[in-house]
């Protein structure tokens, strides 16, 4: 059993904790097993978030106390990171669903508003052109217009893009990845997202 704040919460419920590196550079989103481990081992640097995580244990067969572990939902890890270290966190992976969800599932050649399964990611110069598996070579596109497009550029097959490809940051992959993220979590991820982030001039769904 766990309190947020000073709700009684069951443990399948508990949302999950935003990850910071000791400079307070997003990492990673992590459950609240790790975050107790982090806290056990003393390796919390700094926390901060409106919303405490009080999580209850075993009762101790000495003094009859039930242990308890109180946690933030933000949380700096300490130890300092070289320059590969922090390029491999900063990295952005490019999946199907961060894609889609970025570009809002609208497909970007029809305009229309797609269900994830209806989706597929298309490569604007295709791959048979040498066209590269990255975020500014990948549109979201519908089976329909994918099929349509081909082997082809939007160019070549008449089919303008109604957006350009988009790279999200690292802060706007975290907010794409999690659909429960708690309004302490967002302000911060949100403080360090692009002004010219489709988060805010596209609606999200």
């Amino acid at each position: 059993m766990a309190l947020v704040g000073t709700k009684p919460t069951h443990i399948d419920q508990l949302p999950l904790v935003l990850q910071l590196d000791v400079s307070g550079n997003p990492g990673r989103w992590i459950t609240f097993q790790d975050s107790c481990y982090y806290y056990s081992k003393e390796l919390v640097a700094w926390s901060m978030g409106s919303i405490d995580l009080t999580i209850f244990g075993g009762t101790s067969s000495l003094t009859g106390k039930q242990s308890e572990l109180t946690m933030n939902t933000i949380i700096a890890i300490k130890g300092k990171i070289n320059e590969k270290q922090f390029n491999r966190i900063s990295r952005v992976p490019l999946t199907n669903r961060t894609l889609f969800r970025g570009d809002h599932q609208i497909c970007g050649y029809c305009g229309r508003h797609y269900k994830v399964s209806e989706l597929t990611r298309d490569h604007i110069i295709p791959q048979s052109r040498n066209g590269k598996n990255t975020w500014m070579n990948l549109v979201t596109a519908c089976q329909p217009c994918n099929k349509h497009k081909a082997d082809r550029t939007p160019d070549q097959a008449n089919m303008p893009l109604l957006y350009v490809p988009y790279a999200p940051s690292r802060s706007e992959y975290l907010i794409l990845q999690n659909r429960r993220i708690l309004a302490d979590q967002m302000e911060f991820l949100m403080k360090q997202v692009p002004k010219e982030s489709r988060l805010y001039n596209l609606q999200r769904t």
